[in-house]
């Protein structure tokens, strides 16, 4: 058994899922912005059904602030945590409006002065809306994953996050995390993971562990 690489991972992955990207829709950067905020403990699935409305009303920043609070929150219920979202989508709107003329910011440093928006979420935007690599999108998927891979031996986003981009190449840095939550989906799940499906099973230390345990259940 070899130890598993960044590189054997993103091989394998790629080959597995060549098609992996964003799976939020949206038209522009203002709309991948309000997706990736309404993401947060809520399926892309789900997101991309509140927004296929919420996109007709809302087109530019202003138009989040033209609503009483609780018209926004209505429009996005089904979201969880409604209020929490509708005041960061709201206030986001104003900073975008009065610090950045009204367009989405295209650095990290400026991505990260709008509320409700962490690395994870700022790294999402500039990579898929502008192609600017500044961070890799680290969420429940690639914790896990990552972890079980033995890549990182840490639950914290930010180490995380800093462990991988030492490890992987630039360019790869949006993909990477594009793979793990199509391979978290698919096959390396919280709680039914298919290792016999999975082209990493021969390699990966949680795919033995698992193993193991499966044996240990037919001999007791």
């Amino acid at each position: 058994m070899k130890k598993l690489t960044v590189d054997v991972v993103l091989k394998e992955l790629k080959k597995l899922y060549p098609k992996a990207k964003c799976t939020l829709d949206f038209e522009d950067p203002l709309q991948l912005l309000v997706a990736t905020i309404l993401a947060a403990q809520c399926t892309d699935a789900r997101v991309n059904v509140v927004t296929k409305t919420l996109f007709v009303k809302y087109r530019v920043p202003q138009d989040y602030l033209n609503v009483p609070p609780e018209e926004l929150e209505n429009d996005i219920r089904s979201c969880g945590t409604f209020h929490v979202k509708a005041r960061a989508i709201q206030e986001t709107c104003a900073t975008i409006i009065t610090d950045f003329n009204g367009e989405v910011p295209r650095t990290m440093e400026g991505m990260l002065t709008l509320r409700g928006v962490g690395r994870k979420t700022a790294a999402v935007v500039l990579a898929t809306a502008f192609g600017v690599i500044e961070g890799i999108p680290i969420d429940t998927h690639n914790i896990r994953l990552l972890n079980r891979m033995g890549l990182v031996a840490s639950k914290n986003q930010h180490r995380i996050e800093l462990e991988m981009m030492d490890a992987t190449p630039h360019k790869d840095w949006p993909i990477l995390s594009h793979l793990m939550v199509a391979h978290g989906r698919a096959v390396c799940s919280a709680f039914n993971r298919n290792c016999a499906g999975c082209p990493l099973k021969e390699d990966c230390p949680s795919s033995l562990v698992y193993k193991r345990n499966d044996l240990s259940k037919l001999l007791s």
